[in-house]
Formats: structure tokens, sequence, C-alpha cells
């Protein structure tokens, strides 16, 4: 290792500390473009290429990063400034960079029925407190949810109002009020979603639409009959009313929790026909269709040829000659029984009655 003068030595830890303890002072051909509202320095001097060759790229880039830092900062010190909690803190000015979103400016949410109500008739929305007095526990309770005051739901006795049935049941009935109150008010708040995005509300079974088509008369009908308590089980039928299609049937699907056994079995099946480099072929359907096609080719052929002409009858012999036995329909020494369409029959000869 070659010695090392003290004077080298010293050199370098000057230029380490220059390095250090640079001046703030920074000098560039165009001034930089400042938006201290957003903490912005845009700088326009184009790079110097020759340097960006000689030197190591990461040092170049490193000390042109720290140029323009050291102008944005010096431009931040002459903001006002004032003193927080003993830090000295610069009041930035409204930004003048418009900086693009990353998602769309939302759009605002569509008014209610009852919103656009209260604003014609200049009906205000009046606050309430959360508390209110409870005259039962006689003590402050919350106005709405858990533990409220005027619970009626804790009651366990209620008294049955003049004009009710006496035998029904002033709980259950309580009860479906509230669910029936419940569901209005989400109908409402879906019917106000719909019309602030300008989609209709279609009704329960016929949609109120200006023409309607044969399917849609027939899911109404549909419906209007199966509305009633039987189910539609003692309607009658329109005259030349036909069963509507795809009414009433449900899709299955495969449990989610339980033996996946068969969903299992049915996956492995799929990747071994996948697999497989011969095609998988079913034997019993491609001999019906053979048959089939053989029978069809019969039958072609039976129109296509012509017909044999003759007389019809039950005829066991050919011709009309006179046979040694039978005659003109004696037994089967009077010709052969394969021909006419009567030649299958196999009864026995009448005997021949001679003169006396």
């Amino acid at each position: 290792m070659a010695a090392c003068s003290i004077e080298d030595v010293l050199a370098k830890a000057e230029r380490e500390e220059a390095e250090k303890l640079k001046s703030i002072s920074v000098h560039k051909e165009l001034e930089l473009e400042f938006d201290p509202g957003n903490l912005f320095a845009f700088d326009k001097n184009p790079p110097n290429t020759r340097e960006f060759r000689k030197q190591n790229k990461d040092e170049f880039l490193r000390s042109l990063a720290r140029d323009n830092t050291q102008l944005l900062i010096n431009e931040l010190w002459k903001l006002p400034t004032e003193r927080v909690e003993e830090v000295i803190v610069a009041k930035l000015p409204e930004p003048t960079t418009r900086l693009p979103r990353e998602k769309p400016v939302p759009k605002p949410r569509p008014s209610t029925k009852w919103e656009e109500f209260a604003k014609l008739k200049g009906i205000q929305k009046k606050k309430k407190t959360n508390l209110v007095w409870d005259d039962v526990h006689k003590e402050w309770k919350r106005r709405w949810g858990y533990k409220r005051a005027n619970d009626d739901t804790k009651e366990w006795l209620i008294e049955v109002p003049e004009t009710a049935d006496p035998n029904e049941d002033q709980f259950s009935k309580r009860i479906k009020a509230k669910k029936e109150r419940v569901a209005k008010n989400e109908l409402n708040r879906l019917r106000n979603i719909a019309r602030g995005q300008k989609i209709k509300v279609p009704g329960v079974g016929l949609a109120p639409t200006d023409q309607q088509s044969k399917t849609e008369l027939g899911k109404a009908i549909h419906v209007a009959k199966h509305s009633t308590a039987s189910v539609g089980k003692f309607q009658g039928n329109l005259p030349k009313e036909k069963v509507p299609k795809n009414m009433g049937k449900k899709r299955k699907f495969e449990p989610l929790i339980g033996d996946f056994s068969a969903e299992k079995r049915k996956q492995l099946d799929l990747l071994n026909i996948m697999d497989s480099k011969k095609p998988r072929i079913d034997i019993t359907k491609a001999v019906n269709k053979q048959m089939r096609e053989e029978d069809r080719q019969s039958g072609f052929q039976k129109r296509k040829s012509p017909g044999k002409k003759g007389r019809k009858g039950n005829f066991s012999g050919k011709g009309k000659g006179k046979g040694k036995k039978g005659g003109p329909g004696g037994g089967s020494s009077g010709g052969s029984n394969k021909g006419g369409p009567g030649g299958g029959n196999n009864r026995k000869p009448r005997k021949k009655q001679g003169k006396r």
C-alpha cells in the first residue's frame, strides 16, 4: 500500500467537510418557478450532459436534487412566520398548481320526495335533543335506540281497545305493525334511490308499461291466480289459456356446507374427460342414432320403390289354374304360400263335396 502524505489526508478531510457544509446560495441560469402552497419547485434548466457522463449518475442526481431543495427552502424562509409552541412555523399561501384527482368529484346527493316538499312549503328541520324525560323511571333517557325513554316494547300488559277483537293478540299485532313500518320505510328509501338515478320502479305482477306483451300478461294472470289463500288451487282457467312457462321453478344449488364428496367426484370426472386423449363415446346413444338412421334409410327406399299391382285378398295359391286337391282357393298343392298378401295363411282347406 502506497504511503499517503499528511497533506493529502488534510485535503481530503477539508473536501468532506466542505461537502457537508455547502453554501445555501445556489446559482442557476434560469430561476426556478415555485408553488409554496404545494411545496413545489419547477427547474427549467437543461441538465449538463457532460458532467452527467463524467461523474457518477447517482451523485449527479443527488447533487441536483440538493440544490433545488435548498432553493425551495430559501423561498419558504421568505414567507411570514410565527412561533407555535417554541417552533417557528411558516404560513403557506394558497396553492396555485391544480393537482389531478384520483377519483371523479362526487355528485351531490339527490333530494328525497319529502325534502322537495319541505323546500316547496318552507318547512325547516328542527333539531331535537337526544335526551328526553322518562315518566315511568323518572330519569333522563335517550330518545331513540337501546334503553330509550318510554319504550313500549317492554310493557308486559297492553290495554285492549274497545273496537278491537278481544281474542286478538295485541303483542303480535304490535310486532307486525312495526315490521310493516320498517318495510315501508325501506321501500321508500329504495324508491328515492331509483328516482335519483332515473330508474323506473317496476310494480308487482304486471309492470306499468304503455303496451304489455303476451308474456307480461301471462305473468300477471299467473300472479293474480296464485295470490289467493289456496295458492290458485281452485281457480279456473280462461278459454284458450296456456300454462305460462318458467313459473314457480326455482334453481337448485349445491349446499355450501356438509358433504362435498359429490362435488369432488364431479370435478374429478370433468378433469379426467379433459385430460383424456381419446374422446368419450356414449355407446347407447351411438347405437340408437345408427338404428334411427337405418330406419330412415329403409323408409326412404320403400317410398321410392313402386308398389306391386294385384288383387287384394287371402290367396293361398298362385294364378287361377286348377289344382289337384284345392282348386281355386284350395290347399297348398295348388301353389306356393309365399306370394300374395295372404300367403302366410295356414288354415286347412275344405274338403270338396262331390256329386251324390
